[in-house]
């Protein structure tokens, strides 16, 4: 199924989030795992999203309606960014109220890049969700920049980890790799 997408709003407030009660799939990861490349990928736009080399560039929620029926959601990345330390921690304390409020909120992308083996920032964030009992799924990016071997390595690292991930799906945006396959695990997630 193709996924027609349109940028709807960018919000620095829970206040200002859309409450129009469609279902949402949040995209996170480290600030650089490449959500706004990843999100313009599943919807064959290519700056739909903004995207920059520089780190920590998203810092609202951005929001995009995906055929008129649910919300992609873009947030702001943890760990390492270039902006104010008062600006990531402020990103920090709205993007977790967001998580544990939303009620729209059907799951979450932890996004992993595969050049990083189990960084204690994704690990956190993978224990954060679980522990506070919010569905997620794990989205290994840019697949295409290292050895297969290497890519099977962390896979397997990361579904034989005590974490209840929804699925682990393994994608290159550059190279359209798994695209289809978190299209259709995103689809399978609103209809359930």
């Amino acid at each position: 199924m193709k996924f027609q997408a349109k940028f709807l709003t960018s919000v620095k407030a829970l206040s200002q989030c859309p409450e129009d009660g469609k279902p949402e799939i949040a995209l996170i990861g480290r600030s650089n795992v490449g959500k706004s490349t990843l999100l313009n990928a599943i919807v064959e736009q290519k700056q739909l999203a903004k995207t920059s080399s520089t780190a920590g560039k998203t810092q609202l929620i951005n929001y995009f309606t995906v055929n008129d029926s649910f919300y992609l959601v873009d947030m702001p990345g943890y760990g390492y960014a270039r902006a104010a330390k008062d600006d990531r921690v402020e990103w920090a304390k709205v993007s977790e109220q967001y998580f544990l409020t939303r009620k729209t909120l059907v799951a979450v992308g932890i996004l992993i890049d595969a050049r990083h083996e189990t960084l204690e920032n994704d690990v956190a964030a993978v224990e954060w969700f679980a522990e506070k009992k919010i569905p997620f799924f794990l989205v290994l990016t840019k697949i295409d920049k290292v050895k297969q071997q290497d890519v099977a390595r962390h896979e397997k690292l990361l579904k034989t980890s005590i974490f209840p991930a929804l699925g682990t799906i393994k994608t290159s945006s550059v190279k359209k790799k798994g695209i289809g396959e978190l299209r259709a695990l995103i689809l399978k997630l609103l209809a359930e």
